[in-house]
């Protein structure tokens, strides 16, 4: 019995003259999915992917899994394939069915007539696999208001497709049609979260991680990039850029009012994030802030960061509080590595009584102290960048 797995698109149908372009990124972040997993074929019509393996050797659960992950898609199935007649949809749902209705006790049967020349209508179709779905499975009663499970049997235009149990997808939109963004990736929960949530809306991901060796460690700059591979699986490939902040930091230190330190360095990275994003061609920076949640987050404090960036700033977590940013880390499985104890550059020289209501003007005097764009200027003659490659 040929199974094959079928994709439902999200907002890519709400799409017009553009929905062709969509359409294209999704199947071909699909295919490339797919070649982990071994031969398969993508194609895409009606508002469906379907995947189909080329040969018993193909890994469907493996790519299954994958399909879920992909941003544009809001639902997977398993389904198994039958010819457009009642013959061979019958004999497939009995033969196919039974395995995914075990432990079920009720369920209902929704037909769909994509292909109009089909000779039942939805309704006659649905009563049909319903009756077979019952010979072969006698323990089940039907409930069409609240069943356990519901069977959908599928017309389309080459094929007729049964199965039981949508799977929920990744949603959003494909990767790469809304440009690319800069995340400022730390080691902690809620960059990832921040990077994952832009990604969902079609942002092609890079990242920069700050570093202060040997105040921090070769493995909170290892700890990064696990956590930057994890967040690959949904968003693909990225560059991740590192950067030392170490001279910076220890200037800081000895030049400047300490209650500043935070703010002052926070827009070192910025300014250093802009130089970054105009190097790699993104469009836009990404944090992981939320509002009120550190000194440094408050409204005035963004603020003076925000003065120094030149490009927009996307910080999607900016309205959420800390449960719910831990409970979308555990959903991409990112939590476990963030909460690891090794410092990031953030924790160095933390000052006693940080300014959570600073004035752009007061900072701004602080910041003169120093010579800003020299010190900018050997910060980034120490970047690296490392390719972390999405294993699926």
């Amino acid at each position: 019995m040929k199974e094959i797995l079928l994709c439902k698109y999200g907002e890519i149908v709400l799409k017009g003259a553009n929905r062709r372009f969509f359409e294209d990124m999704l199947a071909r972040e699909m295919r490339y999915r797919a070649t982990f997993f071994g031969k398969f074929t993508v194609t895409h019509a009606q508002s469906i992917l379907y995947i189909e393996p080329e040969d018993e050797s193909a890994d469907i659960e493996g790519m299954f899994e994958a399909a879920r992950r992909v941003f544009g898609i809001v639902g997977v199935v398993r389904a198994a394939v039958a010819e457009k007649n009642m013959e061979s949809i019958l004999a497939v749902a009995r033969d196919y069915l039974p395995a995914y209705l075990a432990g079920h006790r009720t369920f209902k049967v929704e037909g769909k007539r994509g292909d109009k020349t089909f000779p039942l209508t939805s309704p006659e179709l649905s009563a049909e696999v319903g009756g077979a779905v019952l010979s072969a499975c006698p323990h089940l009663r039907v409930n069409v208001h609240s069943p356990e499970i519901t069977v959908r049997v599928e017309v389309r235009e080459h094929a007729a497709y049964i199965h039981a149990g949508q799977f929920k997808g990744a949603g959003g939109l494909p990767v790469g049609t809304n440009g690319k963004g800069l995340l400022l990736l730390s080691g902690g929960i809620d960059s990832p979260v921040a990077g994952w949530m832009m990604a969902k809306r079609g942002v092609k991901l890079e990242a920069l991680y700050f570093e202060s060796m040997p105040y921090t460690s070769e493995q909170a700059r290892e700890k990064v990039l696990t956590l930057a591979a994890k967040v690959a699986r949904w968003a693909g490939s990225m560059q991740v850029h590192v950067i030392s902040l170490t001279e910076i930091q220890q200037e800081l230190v000895k030049h400047c009012d300490e209650d500043y330190f935070t703010l002052l360095l926070r827009r070192y990275m910025m300014e250093l994030a802009n130089r970054v994003a105009k190097e790699h061609e993104a469009q836009a920076l990404i944090t992981g802030e939320s509002l009120g949640q550190v000194a440094s987050q408050t409204m005035q404090a963004l603020g003076v960061t925000n003065a120094v960036a030149r490009y927009p700033v996307f910080r999607p977590c900016i309205g959420m509080d800390k449960e719910e940013i831990v409970q979308l880390a555990r959903q991409i499985d990112t939590f476990d590595t963030s909460i690891l104890p090794y410092e990031d550059c953030c924790t160095v020289f933390t000052p006693r009584h940080p300014r959570t209501r600073p004035e752009l003007a007061k900072v701004e005097a602080e910041e003169q102290k120093l010579p800003f764009d020299a010190l900018c200027d050997a910060a980034y003659a120490t970047k690296q960048t490392f390719y972390v490659k999405a294993e699926f």
